[in-house]
């Protein structure tokens, strides 16, 4: 009404929109270091680049849950996808190198990639059940700090899950296309020594 006057002593959103920054920042880094780690041990471009497409196909589908579940991004769901991109990677690395190491052995693109999923996408959903559990305290803690950090164990286990999916479905389409040729190269490396 008129002749009220209002002040902000303590404005959050500026504190929230730096938080996010960090963050995201933060997100980016793990994802650098990710692909780094990645292309020194498979030390393959094409190798390395699987598992790099896996990880924005990880995230776009966390995301998809979480609007279908009408989950907001916040902080802690932010931190969530923080904690999950060390893991989410995990599994796509798993199908590229069985995939790798069965073509060394002479098998087809096609059925090395049938193979890797015959044989890995099980223990994964199993790994990835056991670590999504490990966050289950977190979601089942009968407190305010419960209520509140729930939504970790929540995007934890969806980004999870959605990189499982990835992994079984996706990654070993990806390594059909542009995985190189391994028989070839054992071959070339045989006859120079």
């Amino acid at each position: 009404p008129d002749g009220v006057e209002y002040s902000i002593p303590y404005d959050t959103t500026e504190f929230i929109n730096r938080s996010i920054d960090e963050v995201v920042v933060t997100l980016v880094q793990a994802v650098g270091l990710v692909i780094l780690v990645v292309f020194l041990f498979l030390q393959n471009w094409r190798a390395t680049l699987i598992p790099t497409v896996a990880i924005p196909v990880s995230l776009v589908g966390t995301f998809a849950f979480m609007m279908m579940m009408d989950y907001s991004i916040n902080l802690i769901t932010l931190f969530g996808l923080v904690l999950a991109i060390g893991i989410v990677v995990d599994d796509a690395i798993i199908a590229v190198e069985m995939m790798a190491i069965k073509m060394e052995q002479g098998y087809s693109r096609l059925k090395a990639a049938g193979f890797a999923w015959q044989t890995t996408a099980f223990p994964m959903l199993t790994g990835t059940l056991i670590t999504a559990a490990g966050f289950l305290p977190i979601a089942t803690a009968q407190s305010g700090t419960g209520e509140y950090t729930r939504s970790i164990f929540q995007v934890v286990t969806i980004a999870l899950i959605v990189s499982w999916i990835a992994a079984v479905l996706f990654v070993p389409y990806l390594g059909e296309k542009l995985l190189p040729d391994f028989t070839k190269q054992n071959q070339q490396a045989a006859w120079y020594l």
